[in-house]
């Protein structure tokens, strides 16, 4: 299993780093698109096929979605390589009419995208299998609707990857996290958490507490926003997680 970061900006895009968005990749199956926010379809077409992914979201706030109706568009007509099969998607159960209003010609209107892709919502902590990863969706703390970080992993390896999406400090992360080889952890906050908002996002200390506790193997920080202070963020992890700490960058490659 491989994991490749098209992007991990925080709130937003930035500079040469894409909104969030990852692409899990296993050998001879289909990608699985994690996310897919501001800027990911121009990151994946050097990375990926369009064309050729399956499509899970943590939840739908639009620095985490707002890439599907260009995505729509490839899948549709591109002129040599559209997508010549229906893929799947995980999300919310508001997937469809969220992703059908914004690709829509008309207001009020609600695109059909079942055309393309195949829709099932997450129920929580109940496991699905997509090719060879299973994927649990784990409920965490975010004022979006039905926000769940993402637990992939492949069921021959055992290899795991865990993916908190945005979370404020919460229970579910530590078994959500639990023995991953990679953890990519939201770290919005910068170091500190202390006079934020609960219950939104996390900080560089939070992140390390957590992978601590949960024994990953690797704790790759992400979401930080482009005016955030990064190696704080990253000396505030290393405060309390001695394991081995990237700071995620668009196009960093993780071979499980």
């Amino acid at each position: 299993m491989k994991l490749t970061i098209l992007g991990c900006s925080g709130s937003m895009g930035a500079p040469g780093n894409p909104g969030s968005s990852y692409l899990v990749s296993t050998p001879g199956r289909p990608d699985i698109l994690m996310d897919f926010g501001p800027g990911a379809l121009a990151a994946l077409q050097s990375l990926g096929d369009p064309s050729d992914a399956h499509l899970i979201f943590s939840h739908l706030h639009a620095d985490h979605c707002s890439d599907v109706p260009s995505l729509l568009v490839w899948r549709r007509y591109h002129p040599t390589a559209p997508a010549t099969r229906r893929h799947r998607m995980y999300g919310p159960d508001h997937c469809l009419e969220h992703f059908g209003r914004m690709s829509a010609d008309n207001p009020g209107e609600v695109d059909d995208i079942t055309d393309t892709f195949e829709f099932s919502a997450w129920r929580s902590n109940e496991p699905v299998v997509i090719d060879d990863v299973t994927v649990t969706p784990v409920p965490v703390a975010h004022p979006a609707w039905q926000s769940h970080g993402l637990r992939l992993a492949e069921r021959g390896s055992g290899k795991v990857i865990a993916f908190t999406g945005d979370s404020g400090m919460t229970d579910s992360l530590f078994d959500l996290a639990r023995g991953a080889d990679i953890f990519l952890c939201e770290a919005a906050w910068g170091p500190s958490a202390e006079g934020k908002a609960e219950g939104m996002h996390l900080s560089g200390e939070q992140a390390g507490l957590i992978a601590a506790e949960a024994g990953v193997g690797t704790l790759v920080l992400v979401h930080i926003q482009p005016w955030a202070d990064k190696e704080e963020t990253l000396a505030a992890a290393r405060r309390h997680f001695d394991g081995e700490i990237r700071l995620g960058a668009a196009g960093d490659v993780f071979e499980l």
